[in-house]
């Protein structure tokens, strides 16, 4: 019998939570529709000071105590209702006030001409700039002096490269390098040679000089011609010359202070004229090409100084200068390459290296800067969010210069003085894109061309249509009676209209009409075509 109570009894605890879960997914779902059911209002308890809610939705109270909704003229601040809206949910508004079905906490009444109301700011109250932790920070003047990093890695610089070579056909005997990467100094021997065709043109030059006589001059000439034909050089001439004797072998000294880069001749190799016979390179300075972004590539010039340094030569900072700009941009990488000429004292720096590199731009005259945080890159353009008094914010498109790593140049958008967001700013701008503020966003001055930004959000914004009756018409507002709107999911209600710039003349209460429109954040719909109808039609609302 207790078994059997107790199987009861769990029977009786999961229908209860089926049915809670099911209340809540109803709730849920009925409170994404865009109008507040009246059965929603109804179910909230009936003294508002009941409601479980936090301070300063007083307004909403006393909406609800007198019967006001979205339409109605509020007789405290005497201004038009324009619908209902949670904070915390700001794109879905409602047309009665009440309990918000997505939070613990009252819709909030937006009104026509108030700040709530502002076409081009948004409202934040000072309990939610604390709880969001907005800061701003004025717009000044000042000099920027860019700091353009780069990575990139050490190569040779070519520049500093020599090529041994044979002047003349001959054998060589003795290599006084060995291997690759050998270190040379400048006078030290690399390679003997043996020229047997220097020995036969230095031998009849030492035989004329020896004979006496007269007219043997243009002889002796002709001899050390041919020994400078043969490849000889001046020094080499001039000890056979200084020694009269025959100099069997040459020894090959170093040019330059490097290391043994090419080394493609053996002891006993037969070389012909012109024949290398090993490379060297020199180590005073070294190359260090960078990646560097195409946006700053514009701040570097030859000649302009840098720093690098190395992850594999900790404490180390070499000084050097920019050789070129190389007339290449990588498409993958958006980047130009730079080659730069470091001074290498020690030869510390070896190709391959990687290096850390920064260059030190030329500072501009004085122009407008703010902190880099405050700039949201939005892909097509630049917005900063601007504090206003009252706390309101202002989505502002400004157009950006030089950059260092804390401040950017502002060179047009903003003046001097203004107030703009560090942080927090991500959320301001996304309630102004949820209230529209996009499309507004730097609106032209009225009779102008609307912007092509506004032009194509604009015309996103999807059509609807419906047949309704006139009720009221009060200048630039009309007031309808219209049937359910399936495209919208609105019920059959009585609301406010905007009328297009050229409303059909005469219109009255009672007229049947048929309108196109479409909605405003902050606004009520804006009709953009309406057709005064005959004789009433039985169509129902839909979505172009």
């Amino acid at each position: 019998m207790k078994h059997r109570t107790l199987v009861v009894a769990a029977a009786a605890l999961a229908a209860a939570a089926g049915l809670a879960v099911a209340a809540w997914w109803l709730g849920m779902h009925q409170g994404m529709a865009m109008m507040a059911s009246p059965a929603a209002i109804a179910a909230a308890p009936a003294d508002p000071s009941q409601w479980t809610i936090p301070q300063g939705e007083e307004a909403t109270r006393r909406h609800v105590r007198d019967g006001l909704k979205a339409g109605d003229t509020d007789p405290v601040t005497g201004l038009r209702i324009l619908n209902y809206h949670d904070p915390m949910v700001p794109g879905r508004n409602f047309g009665a006030p009440g309990k918000s079905p997505f939070m613990d906490m009252m819709l909030v009444p937006r009104y026509a001409g108030g700040d709530q109301a502002d076409a081009s700011t948004v409202s934040v109250s000072p309990r939610m700039q604390r709880n969001l932790g907005l800061r701003a920070a004025p717009v000044v003047e000042g000099t920027l002096a860019p700091e353009v990093a780069a990575v990139g890695n050490v190569a040779w610089n070519e520049r500093l490269q020599q090529v041994v070579a044979a002047r003349a056909m001959g054998f060589v005997e003795k290599l006084h390098v060995r291997a690759l990467f050998d270190k040379v100094r400048a006078g030290a021997p690399l390679v003997e040679l043996y020229v047997p065709d220097w020995v036969a043109a230095q031998e009849e030059y030492l035989a004329l000089t020896a004979m006496r006589g007269d007219g043997l001059d243009p002889l002796r000439d002709a001899a050390l011609a041919r020994m400078r034909q043969a490849g000889m050089s001046e020094a080499l001439i001039g000890r056979v010359a200084l020694e009269r004797r025959v100099l069997a072998q040459v020894t090959i000294q170093a040019p330059i202070d490097g290391v043994v880069t090419e080394l493609p001749v053996r002891e006993g190799t037969t070389v012909m004229a012109g024949m290398p016979l090993l490379r060297l390179q020199g180590t005073a300075t070294v190359w260090a090409e960078g990646e560097v972004p195409e946006s700053q590539a514009a701040a570097l010039a030859p000649g302009m100084a840098v720093t690098a340094t190395s992850p594999a030569l900790p404490g180390r900072t070499f000084e050097g200068r920019v050789q070129s700009l190389l007339p290449q941009v990588d498409p993958a990488t958006r980047t130009r390459r730079t080659r730069l000429e470091i001074a290498n004292a020690g030869g510390q720096l070896v190709p391959g290296m990687f290096v850390e590199m920064r260059f030190a731009a030329h500072a501009r005259s004085k122009a407008l800067v703010v902190p880099v945080d405050a700039v949201i890159h939005t892909g097509r353009r630049s917005v900063v969010m601007l504090a206003e008094d009252g706390g309101r914010f202002r989505p502002v498109e400004v157009r950006t210069g030089r950059e260092t790593a804390d401040q950017v140049e502002i060179l047009a958008g903003l003046q001097a003085g203004q107030q703009v967001v560090l942080s927090g700013q991500f959320l301001v701008d996304s309630e102004a894109s949820l209230r529209g503020l996009e499309v507004r966003l730097n609106a032209a001055e009225p009779g102008a061309a609307p912007s092509p930004a506004a032009e194509s959000a604009s015309g996103s914004m999807p059509t609807h249509y419906t047949d309704a009756r006139v009720q009221a018409v009060d200048g630039d507002t009309v007031t309808l009676d219209h049937p359910p709107i399936a495209s919208l999911k609105w019920p059959q209600m009585v609301m406010d209209f905007r009328l297009p710039p050229q409303p059909p003349a005469g219109l009255s209460p009672g007229d049947r009409v048929r309108v196109e429109f479409r909605m405003q954040e902050g606004d009520v719909p804006q009709i953009t075509a309406i057709e005064r109808l005959n004789t009433p039609s039985g169509r129902t609302g839909g979505t172009r």
